[in-house]
């Protein structure tokens, strides 16, 4: 079965290993993406310079650049979604690819099926707002404008990468609210991340690091013991 992709989106992958960035290329372009592949971060940014790619797919360990390095670099310039190709056992490392800026994780061995999801909710997410029906909305010391995907806290804007402004987004439209770890998890990257708690810590950390005055002792996004999180939006 082949899905529509609007406009066909461009995927930069990026893998040191030939036969991957080959699998997938031959997948994702009969899926109707346009593709380009790189072996090494240092070329992948030049490709991602040039032809400003719609997603990012790229290895964690990869000569001279490594996957996490990429990520800080591509993070530091654009807010393009960002999906990291490890291998089983590289928890520290995935942590630490989604402290430097990247979305999602998928775990190799993979089948396309899994990824290709991955990629369709990636892509629709960063350019539907999770499908919000208002262009923008007030809460507290805070304004969401949905449509151009932005954030101001007490009248300051703040940078947000795709991933952290779609669980902002849904704290948001549930001020007050004690949200449970596997609800946070299933709403912003799906029932097959529920078992992935790394995702929720490593996120709301930046979140603290970007909207809280003192993110040691945050007043907007509070802990819930061994629950979830609750969004207070007066602080």
């Amino acid at each position: 079965m082949t899905f529509a992709v609007a406009e066909k989106s461009r995927v930069l992958i990026v893998d040191d290993e030939p036969q991957i960035t080959r699998v997938l290329k031959t997948v994702l372009t009969s899926q109707g993406y346009e593709v380009r592949t790189a072996a090494e971060g240092e070329s992948a940014l030049a490709s991602f310079n040039e032809w400003r790619p719609e997603l990012v797919i790229t290895d964690l360990y990869m000569p001279h650049m490594d996957g996490v390095e990429l990520c800080r670099r591509i993070r530091a310039q654009s807010n393009v979604p960002i999906i990291v190709l490890s291998v089983k056992g590289e928890e520290g490392t995935k942590v630490e690819a989604l402290d430097s800026g990247a979305d999602d994780y998928v775990t190799k061995p993979f089948g396309t099926d899994e990824l290709l999801a991955r990629i369709r909710a990636t892509l629709r997410r960063s350019g539907s707002g999770d499908g919000a029906d208002v262009a923008s909305f007030d809460v507290g010391d805070f304004r969401v404008d949905i449509d151009a995907r932005r954030v101001h806290v007490r009248g300051n804007e703040v940078r947000l990468t795709p991933k952290e402004f779609e669980l902002f987004v849904y704290m948001a439209r549930h001020p007050n609210r004690v949200l449970g770890h596997r609800t946070l998890l299933e709403a912003v990257w799906g029932e097959a991340s529920q078992e992935q708690p790394e995702y929720l810590r490593v996120f709301m950390g930046q979140l603290r690091k970007k909207l809280e005055p003192d993110p040691s002792n945050p007043r907007y996004l509070v802990t819930e013991p061994w629950v979830g999180y609750k969004f207070s939006p007066q602080g």
